[in-house]
């Protein structure tokens, strides 16, 4: 037991591959918590990647909240244009010709003959 000590076991190449993924995915989902939190917060990665984040002022916010509206608005206008575009294509298609069900008479036929 005293030889295999300090060494590190043989790794296949699809194992370091899954643990760089399983790291990688740790380390972007605890960033984008942090993103998406509404505090102030900083972030130096070895002094490689630095970034600063600070949560919108009211001014900002206000802004935002129109854009938000003026989207909304704007994708129900969209919708509602569609909606009308759709409608008025299928009112102007011409309804196809049909065929006459109507049950005739043999007298009815004999005059349409011509001797």
């Amino acid at each position: 037991m005293s030889e295999s000590e300090g060494q590190l076991q043989d790794y296949s190449v699809d194992q370091l591959g899954g643990f760089v993924v399983m790291v990688a995915g740790a380390i972007g989902s605890l960033l984008l918590v942090v993103w998406q939190s509404k505090c102030h917060c900083k972030v130096n990665c070895c002094y490689l990647f630095q970034c600063e984040r600070r949560p919108p002022s009211e001014e900002e916010m206000k802004g935002l909240k129109e854009q938000a509206m003026a989207l909304k608005d704007k994708k129900d206008k969209d919708k509602k244009d569609k909606a009308d575009k759709d409608r008025k294509a299928i009112e102007d298609k011409k309804p196809a010709p049909t065929i006459s069900t109507e049950i005739t008479t043999d007298e009815e036929n004999d005059e349409n003959i011509i001797p």
